[in-house]
């Protein structure tokens, strides 16, 4: 692949790549998709004031995340399927993040097994999301897997109550259908090389569910999967993850300050404020446009990560000059991973880190400590 120059040509080069009803999936949004083009324009909002003529040595942008020391304020996000996009894909983007020193978060659809995954991948780079079936045999044999594999950091995803209607998957007939229909296939016969590589992969189903009894393929576990996700989870779900996990323990898709406060007063070690990539309430907020109240609520969580709409280094400075531990990506990843596997994700992760190296040093910040320390200064929302 050609070098990056800016996620837009990435996702270009994924939708030139994958099927219409994946690429679709993976880019869209629910209702008008207000929510996912609000996460852009917010961190759009948000201005630099450069400041020159400091002599700078190379920035230091080393955070902690999660317990665990990284060169670059970024963790991948958890993304459903991701295998579908590349065969194997959990593995190459784990691998590829682990190479850049971040860490990668497995999502609980992961066609690759987390089992298979750890054993390509030190399981300290790794994080497992978990989503509460109603079922709760099924949840509490996943977090005993997650363990047990060596992954010691939970993030529990909890704004998914409801599936909305996504209108670009019901257009595409990738709504609560049990199998490939003829228009997929056309689809597919389009995209021959995903669709040669695809038919040469093991990965046809989640694997991460496979032993659950929830289908036969992909598409009939997607079916599943959007009845068994409990709509009735509530704080005693959280405590009761506290009590039993026994790593840290992240909470995802929090946006009210009192959500945080009360995160913080259940023992939670850190949150992640998400509006799930746009993909659930239509009309959103962005999480960035919350970020400092939630950090003035959260009281004795003491990390707080912040995702939807990251595109640039730019963007990630942004967040954490705000107060951020770190962001999470998803899409950027993923378009990386649909249009060249392993090197995509790695080359995406290398697009990012130089971006932040270079606005750094063009707001003379020599390590995040001071970017924060003079942010009044350094950034304003115009």
């Amino acid at each position: 692949m050609a070098m990056i120059v800016s996620v837009d040509r990435l996702r270009l080069a994924a939708r030139q790549t994958l099927p219409r009803w994946l690429f679709d999936y993976l880019d869209g949004g629910s209702y008008s998709e207000s929510t996912l083009h609000r996460n852009i324009a917010a961190l759009s909002e948000w201005r630099f004031v450069p400041q020159v003529l400091g002599a700078l040595p190379q920035p230091d942008v080393r955070s902690s995340i999660f317990g665990r020391q990284q060169d670059v304020p970024i963790v991948l996000a958890p993304v459903g399927m991701a295998g579908m996009l590349s065969p194997d894909g959990e593995i190459k983007a784990a691998r590829a993040a682990a190479g850049q020193g971040v860490q990668a978060c497995v999502s609980h659809f992961s066609i690759v097994p987390i089992e298979r995954i750890v054993q390509a991948v030190d399981p300290d780079f790794l994080a497992f999301q978990l989503y509460i079936f109603r079922n709760r045999d099924i949840t509490r044999d996943m977090v005993s897997r997650a363990w047990d594999c060596g992954i010691h950091t939970l993030v529990v995803t909890v704004d998914t109550p409801v599936t909305p209607l996504r209108e670009r998957d019901a257009r595409n007939g990738f709504r609560n259908v049990s199998r490939l229909s003829g228009r997929h296939i056309a689809h597919m016969m389009v995209r021959p090389r995903w669709t040669f590589r695809a038919a040469r992969a093991k990965g046809r189903t989640i694997g991460n569910l496979d032993r659950y009894g929830m289908g036969s393929n992909l598409f009939a576990q997607a079916a599943t999967i959007a009845r068994e996700i409990d709509p009735h989870i509530g704080w005693d779900e959280i405590r009761w993850l506290r009590d039993t996990w026994k790593g840290r323990l992240v909470v995802k898709g929090v946006m009210q300050p009192d959500d945080s406060a009360q995160a913080g007063r259940l023992g939670v070690d850190a949150l992640v404020l998400s509006n799930h990539g746009g993909r659930q309430l239509d009309g959103a907020v962005a999480a960035i446009e919350l970020l400092e109240d939630n950090i003035k609520a959260a009281g004795s969580v003491t990390e707080i990560l912040v995702d939807g709409g990251f595109r640039y280094g730019t963007d990630v400075v942004k967040a954490v000059a705000l107060g951020a531990t770190g962001v999470m990506i998803g899409r950027p990843y993923a378009y990386g991973l649909a249009a060249d596997g392993e090197q995509g994700v790695a080359d995406v992760l290398d697009y990012f880190r130089q971006g932040i190296l270079s606005t750094m040093t063009l707001l003379g910040a020599p390590d995040i400590a001071a970017l924060r320390d003079n942010r009044d200064r350094l950034l304003r929302n115009l």
